[in-house]
């Protein structure tokens, strides 16, 4: 992209496009990568085993609420690590940017910089921190969910991971379209 810029002589353009690309985009599905494919993978095998082995069970003859005790502080868990990680792909992703077009596309700082508030603003990264708030939510309410359900053995939680998984990418891939296309027409 950057080189087509560099041809156009709208180099100094690039900062906009990294923060246009990184903020809107790139964070929140590579956050939704990471949720889904390790945490929410981490959250239902271990809730399957626990089920299976009948922890909850035993956890409720104790009188304490296995919902309260084992699914909120996971879901609460994956809403902040999905903020954090969603955070540190936006600051990553910039500062990647910011390396390639002024030292390898001989782009000046400043006029990064300056493009990259051309196009985001605050509401830009709002917005991409709201869907990765709620990236994290339903990320971890399906995985508990499909933890704490789980039938069938060890054959059993190994279905409710592979579920998960095809749960939570779908849930999280619409979640981000939809979010998307508020965030457009919210922003126009």
């Amino acid at each position: 992209f950057n080189i087509l810029l560099k041809e156009f002589g709208a180099a100094d353009f690039s900062g906009t496009g990294a923060a246009l690309g990184t903020v809107r985009q790139i964070g929140p599905i590579v956050t939704v990568l990471v949720v889904a494919g390790a945490g929410a993978t981490a959250m239902c095998a271990d809730l399957g085993a626990r089920t299976i082995r009948e922890e909850l069970d035993a956890l409720r003859v104790m009188g304490i609420n296995p919902i309260q005790a084992l699914v909120v502080p996971r879901v609460l868990a994956a809403t902040l690590v999905s903020l954090a990680l969603s955070a540190t792909v936006i600051l990553v992703g910039l500062a990647g940017a910011y390396f390639f077009c002024v030292y390898i596309q001989n782009v000046s700082p400043g006029a990064f910089a300056s493009g990259l508030t051309l196009i985001i603003g605050a509401t830009d990264v709002s917005i991409a921190l709201v869907k990765a708030a709620l990236f994290g939510l339903s990320a971890g309410m399906i995985a508990c969910y499909k933890g704490i359900s789980v039938g069938g053995g060890p054959a059993g939680v190994g279905n409710a991971v592979n579920e998960t998984v095809v749960f939570t990418f779908m849930a999280l891939f619409a979640i981000n379209i939809v979010a998307t296309a508020v965030a457009v027409k919210v922003t126009m």
